[in-house]
């Protein structure tokens, strides 16, 4: 059972999570020096996850950026499913819940760049926090053992130079190829699998909303499986931005991938688009696992989001989860620091979050990308439990809510086990 109190702490890697935890974090009293390693020169501007379920909405209000994030971004209304010929087969409209007291937290669409430049201008708006680029993490020098009172770390700065960051606690929030999880765990332990179908992502500047498309629509087909999202609102339909993102073949190379997105677009979108049709801003392959970590603590060295466990993005449960891994974190940092907390919380965030990935997370993801390559679309409304459940939903209010608000079941109340101020001792502690 180490010492809670906090004076410092390292996080790897500068992407939404580990700035997101370095913004709360800085709020702590008293605040513990935080710095921010990331091995590339600057943010990512590739294109990722942009859809925020209410989790992160949460998170985001904490933090204080929720404001901007609602004024640049947007909410969408209907989210659909659809045949490749446009018929649709069932939807939510979120509209129905306006006066059901969600807007406060609903979905919101935000590119994750744009985000992560939010959180690093407010980050180096905070003393004591500092992000420091082209730091590139080698080494691992202690923290792993039980024992040790520190954590310390071998980086590679600008022009090859090594330097040794030492602090209470690490995190690792260094992405899907976290060098933190390896340097934990070994090189290849990763449980899980890797889908064998490749995903290309891309933003696009199209209309589609002449052919009455909604927000955000899945397409089930078993060849051109994809889905399109209006992340880019505007008031002239022909400058909307769309997240189109699709399945492709397995075996290709990422020349192949990247050769054959005219030939996909034209054979899957409405209206079958000629390049001149359309402008694409970004556009990225990449593949898609569902693995999770065994442990995500070990001694003072911690794992959060993709470093820890990953899913497909269909259902934007990857970006969501990692926030909530933060949101955790926040918690059982803060118990710490103010004294009402031992390390041993830390063990109850590994477990609680890793039940988190296997029950919810991995589950409904996996069954979200098999609907859309692997469902009969004739039959999908006959077969498919959820399918079902959305088709009632559209006339059931209550039904829709609790869909809708099913993210939730992701946030986990750490503050549970806190030591009580009246007299509780360590009986709360002894919970975990």
């Amino acid at each position: 059972m180490a010492n809670s109190q906090l004076s410092s702490i390292i996080i790897v890697g500068a992407g939404p999570s580990g700035l997101l935890l370095a913004l709360l974090l800085a709020d702590l009293s008293p605040r513990p020096t935080i710095t921010i390693l990331d091995a590339a020169p600057t943010l990512n501007e590739a294109p990722r996850a942009t859809h925020y379920g209410s989790p992160a909405i949460q998170l985001f209000r904490k933090a204080g950026i929720l404001e901007e994030i609602r004024r640049d971004g947007y909410m969408p209304e209907k989210i659909c499913w659809r045949k490749l010929n446009g018929e649709r087969i069932c939807g939510y409209d979120r509209s129905l819940l306006h006066d059901g007291g969600l807007d406060g937290d609903g979905l919101t669409v935000y590119w994750v760049g744009r985000l992560c430049a939010l959180l690093e201008r407010e980050v180096k708006k905070r003393t004591g926090v500092s992000v420091q680029w082209d730091h590139k993490v080698t080494g691992l020098k202690s923290g792993l053992d039980p024992q040790d009172t520190s954590a310390a770390l071998e980086v590679e700065g600008p022009g090859g130079k090594t330097t040794t960051y030492t602090a209470d606690y690490i995190v690792g929030c260094d992405g899907g190829n976290s060098t933190v999880r390896r340097l934990m765990h070994g090189q290849r332990n990763f449980p899980g699998f890797s889908w064998d179908v490749p995903i290309v992502a891309t933003n696009t500047m199209i209309d589609l909303d002449r052919f009455g498309w909604e927000d955000t629509q899945f397409v089930i087909d078993p060849v051109h499986w994809f889905m399109a999202a209006r992340i880019g609102a505007h008031d002239d339909p022909k400058q909307n931005i769309w997240r189109i993102s699709y399945g492709e073949k397995a075996g290709l190379s990422n020349e192949e991938l990247m050769e054959r997105q005219e030939m996909k677009f034209e054979q899957m979108l409405p209206g079958h688009p000629k390049p001149s049709e359309y402008r694409i801003l970004n556009k990225s392959p990449y593949r898609v696992h569902q693995r999770c970590v065994e442990r995500m603590r070990v001694g003072r060295v911690l794992l959060a989001a993709d470093a820890a466990h990953l899913c497909n993005p269909f259902g934007g449960l990857g970006l969501t989860g990692g926030i909530v891994d933060v949101g955790a974190l926040m918690q059982c940092f803060e118990g710490m620091q103010k004294g009402v907390a031992d390390d041993r919380i830390l063990d109850k965030y590994c477990e609680v979050q890793r039940r988190m990935w296997h029950d919810i997370i991995n589950p409904v993801s996996t069954a979200n990308i098999r609907r859309l390559h692997l469902q009969d679309p004739d039959r999908v409304l006959a077969e498919d439990e959820m399918m079902q459940l959305v088709k009632k939903a559209e006339t059931d209010l209550e039904l829709s809510r609790e869909l809708q608000s099913a993210g939730d079941m992701l946030v986990y109340d750490y503050t549970q086990h806190y030591r009580r101020a009246s007299g509780g001792g360590d009986a709360v502690l002894a919970k975990l």
